[in-house]
């Protein structure tokens, strides 16, 4: 599927990563886990497990500063509390459906337990960070079809190469502007002047209405009411859903510095027309990946009572914060155009925006094709 860069849309003025994703930032790895599958009784099963890896090796060992925001609540996530209290993420992060969330965090733990060695003596604990999203239209959610193979499978498809987009893994039963939403991802890099860090960012996005999606500025929702969109017969409030993200940086930011970049991803959010419903949960993580050499996740052995550190000054934050919201706000896009339409559970349907559909209404809206930052 061609995803923004490829139809000259330019989104903001920053510079794309090579990849356009979260993996651009040196060590993200990124795995997903779907399921689909249509059962006799007419429920359909479409969702997954999406895992980000915010470095190689086992996170609890080697992690990370990062910080959280809530835009609205309505949503649930784990291991956030003491990401607020400490400032560090110490396991992947994970995207499922709903109701979901407690199997995938129990089975994280399992697979780190899994993977200690055999003679590692430290006082175990595992808050693993999964974030969520509702799927019951399109899924059977409380089919409760997401196992813990699930989760393993994701986490070991985890790699560093451009992560599939759309329907798949924990976006895999996902609506995003009432259209077939998922999984995006997007990165932008900064000029070697003002650092030549990377922000790269990917979203389960479940949210919005149709008349409000924007596309590089242009009200193209509005231009698209026509299209067929059966779901605000089916919701009791239309947009209802919610959107997740992750963002992910090398510069070397501090944990509250992190909970500031994650706030931006509610700029990005709103640029595409998001972030105004009641009925949506926005919750948002930030990691840095810039200091290494933080002390693991344990309290088996005593080492120095001090780790030197780096950070960004405020003077430079602000490149880092223009960077995040133009990656989210891009990503969102990206998971738009990657969904294909799904008939889901009980007939339900969700229509794909084709990349045909959405320039049709760029241009019904006044864009005339700008050349894209490549």
């Amino acid at each position: 599927m061609p995803r923004v860069q490829d139809l000259g849309i330019t989104i903001g003025l920053g510079e794309r990563g090579p990849l356009n994703a979260i993996t651009d930032v040196p060590g993200v790895r990124v795995g997903h886990a779907t399921i689909n599958a249509n059962l006799a009784d007419g429920r359909g099963v479409h969702t997954g497990v999406t895992v980000i890896e915010p470095r190689p090796g086992l996170a609890r060992q080697s992690p990370c500063f990062a910080g959280v925001n809530v835009l609205n609540g309505n949503g649930d996530a784990t291991g956030l509390e003491w990401i607020r209290e400490a400032g560090l993420l110490t396991s992947p992060i994970a995207f499922t459906n709903t109701h979901s969330v407690g199997v995938v965090r129990d089975s994280l733990i399992a697979l780190e337990r899994e993977m200690l060695p055999p003679d590692d003596k430290a006082v175990y604990w595992s808050m693993p960070v999964v974030l969520e999203t509702f799927d019951g239209l399109l899924n059977d959610i409380n089919g409760f079809h997401v196992k813990p193979e699930h989760v393993r499978q994701a986490l070991l498809a985890a790699s560093s190469g451009l992560p599939q987009e759309g329907a798949v893994g924990g976006g895999c039963g996902m609506i995003c502007h009432e259209f077939k939403g998922g999984i995006g991802t997007a990165s932008r890099r900064l000029p070697v002047e003002q650092g030549g860090w990377t922000v790269g960012t990917i979203v389960q996005a479940n949210h919005g209405k149709r008349d409000a999606l924007l596309v590089g500025g242009y009200p193209v929702g509005r231009k698209l009411t026509d299209e067929h969109s059966p779901f605000n017969a089916m919701l009791p409030y239309p947009g209802m859903g919610s959107i997740a993200v992750a963002l992910a940086t090398d510069a070397p930011l501090l944990p509250h510095q992190c909970a500031r970049l994650a706030q931006r991803a509610s700029i990005g959010i709103a640029r595409t027309g998001g972030g105004t419903e009641d009925s949506s949960g926005d919750i948002f993580i930030a990691f840095s990946t810039g200091n290494v050499g933080l002390p693991p996740a344990d309290y088996g052995s005593k080492g120095s009572l001090t780790t030197p550190v780096e950070m960004v000054n405020n003077s430079a934050i602000s490149e880092l914060f223009v960077a995040a919201a133009e990656a989210v706000e891009e990503a969102i896009i990206n998971a738009l155009l990657a969904a294909e339409s799904m008939v889901g559970n009980r007939g339900y349907h969700a229509e794909g925006l084709s990349a045909e559909t959405l320039l049709t209404a760029l241009k019904a809206s006044g864009w005339q094709g700008t050349v894209a930052n490549t």
